[in-house]
């Protein structure tokens, strides 16, 4: 995975960045998509940013939520 900014806006339908979404695995211990999207609203409008399988958009997302959790989740 490329080095993003915590700015980097993640879910473009709900306005979430990689800092929120590092902060809600972090700090508030979520563990899956499902629960990120619980914490900040991320892939629960069109689900694009969820997985690159999940991306119907174009042009394509930067980022994925699956690539995060796969990152920062142990």
């Amino acid at each position: 995975m490329a080095d993003f900014q915590y700015s980097h806006v993640v879910c473009n339908c709900k306005h979430v960045t990689l800092g929120e979404i590092v902060c809600a695995i972090k700090d508030n211990n979520a563990k899956t998509i499902k629960e990120i999207g619980e914490m900040t609203d991320a892939g629960t409008a069109c689900g694009c940013c969820k997985s690159k399988k999940d991306d119907f958009g174009d042009p394509k997302m930067d980022l994925y939520l699956e690539q995060i959790v796969n990152k920062f989740v142990s």
